[in-house]
């Protein structure tokens, strides 16, 4: 393919800067300097369909005037007028939500990203390799939203930038399992690159309920994002207009958990949450206390769970990656669990496989899947085995639509099997709403944990400890 040519023909170039350090730099480099030909290519479209258009970038910096002459500056030249000119201007620009769109867009795109390369002769063979690609070209962009993709899921090889990926067949599979309609809200409040709202805005796309510009102008309004950190927020942006949004406003750069919960209202209630919240790690100092007493914790996965509970409209859908500290975990973690169960109906959690992460997290995950209003009664479980003759997943062997397909089957019409099972609201309390029930008819397996996993459950043993501690102290003290 030669679009693959030519990107693999930009990384070697790449790797020829002293100044690009590993694969996530390499991405970040290579994306800024894409967003701007996209940009400009889409810009030349608007400008036939529009006489009036009028482009939020100043016109010096614009792709087509510095970049697109193969002869044009390099060097030196290259260098100075990208550092002083280039990103200088663009970080600058005064542009709000009530200005141009798409300016508002280039001005948060570049008010965190950098020029990495230190020699304007390697920027310029770069360049020159871009402008091989015409992304009006249908041919081009189909074959480029491929490479992206291929692009996006080397970040699981790029340390902890691969948290920002989650495999495309777990997107697919969820998204279709919630059955977004045309016109309901769907959130991400964690995006990364992007996926899950990918795969939620082709599902309705492909639904045939998109019939008109109206409709598809709807379906681009109804997703939403939000992500913290400017590499995936970068990413996500350039992977909305390669997927036809053309003015992606909806994905915005923030962190949803800083904003205290009640400052929530209806306004922002959806009717689906999709999201691979990020785990294992800390929320900054002070953010716990945005929610509620009972629920403060440092703990990035049960807050955004504490999170979704509140964002969902009464009858709206979750289909959300957790790890299994979440399911386990005693102390406040009981008590979001408690929450959850309460308020909503977790009818359905799918055991993933090992490694299905791997190899940025060694943690066990869990697909689960809830409906906010009415309480839960019974929890249906699947395990996902891992293929015949698979020990792991690994970088070059990952998961696969094909082996969601008998869980889409069971999906429709649930039975107990070898794989599937349901315990009843009464067992989960009895536990002490620890969700983490093993398959009853599964062999017995010697469980590996990553090290963030055996952390998790020494200090939910912690936290058991002292329940047990405080009761008997409590019950000590009623008989004297």
């Amino acid at each position: 393919m030669a679009i693959q040519s030519i990107i693999k023909n930009i990384q070697d170039i790449m790797r020829k800067d002293a100044g690009v350090d590993g694969d996530a730099q390499r991405l970040s480099q290579l994306v800024w300097l894409l967003f701007l030909k996209i940009f400009d290519d889409k810009e030349k479209e608007y400008e036939l369909l529009d006489l009036k258009y009028h482009s939020p970038i100043p016109e010096v910096l614009r792709w087509r005037n510095w970049a697109s002459n193969a002869e044009g500056i390099t060097g030196d030249e290259m260098l100075d007028f990208i550092n002083n000119k280039l990103f200088k201007q663009l970080k600058s620009l005064k542009f709000n939500e009530n200005d141009d769109p798409r300016g508002l867009i280039v001005k948060e795109v570049f008010e965190d990203t950098y020029n990495y390369m230190k020699s304007g002769t390697l920027i310029r063979q770069v360049v020159n390799k871009i402008n091989e690609i015409d992304f009006n070209s249908k041919d081009d962009r189909h074959h480029f939203n491929e490479i992206y993709e291929h692009l996006l899921k080397g970040l699981q090889n790029a340390g902890n930038a691969g948290e920002y990926y989650t495999p495309r067949p777990l997107t697919n599979f969820i998204v279709s399992t919630l059955d977004p309609k045309l016109g309901e809200s769907i959130l991400d409040p964690a995006c990364g690159t992007g996926g899950f709202l990918i795969s939620a805005l082709e599902y309705v796309r492909s639904s045939g309920e998109v019939k008109t510009k109206k409709d598809e102008t709807k379906v681009q309004q109804q997703i939403r994002g939000v992500e913290l950190k400017p590499l995936p927020h970068l990413l996500a942006i350039t992977n909305m207009i390669l997927h036809g949004v053309e003015i992606p406003q909806q994905i915005r750069r923030g962190d949803m958990l800083s904003t205290p919960l009640r400052d929530y209202g209806p306004k922002d209630r959806v009717d689906i949450i999709i999201a691979n919240p990020p785990f294992g790690g800390s929320v900054k100092d002070g953010t716990e206390a945005n929610f509620p007493a009972d629920f403060r914790t440092k703990e990035t996965a049960d807050l955004f769970l504490v999170l979704f509970m509140s964002l969902l409209k009464p009858g709206g859908k979750c289909g959300i990656v957790l790890p299994d500290g979440s399911l386990f975990g005693e102390g406040v973690k009981s008590r979001i669990k408690e929450k959850l169960l309460e308020e909503c109906n977790v009818h359905t959690i799918v055991r993933l496989p090992a490694g299905v992460f791997q190899p940025y997290a060694g943690v066990n995950t869990n697909l689960v899947f809830f409906t906010k209003g009415q309480p839960t009664k019974e929890v249906w479980y699947y395990q996902m085995p891992l293929p015949a003759g698979l020990k792991q997943y690994t970088k070059n062997r990952g998961i696969t639509d094909a082996e969601f397909e008998p869980v889409i089957k069971w999906f429709k019409n649930k039975k107990a099997s070898d794989n599937a099972w349901k315990v009843s609201i009464a067992d989960i309390r009895a536990k002490n709403f620890n969700l983490d029930f093993k398959n009853p008819k599964g062999a017995e397996v010697e469980e590996e944990f990553g090290s963030k996993e055996l952390v998790e459950r020494i200090l939910g043993k912690e936290e058991e400890i002292k329940r047990i501690i405080s009761n008997l102290k409590y019950k000590i003290l009623m008989l004297k």
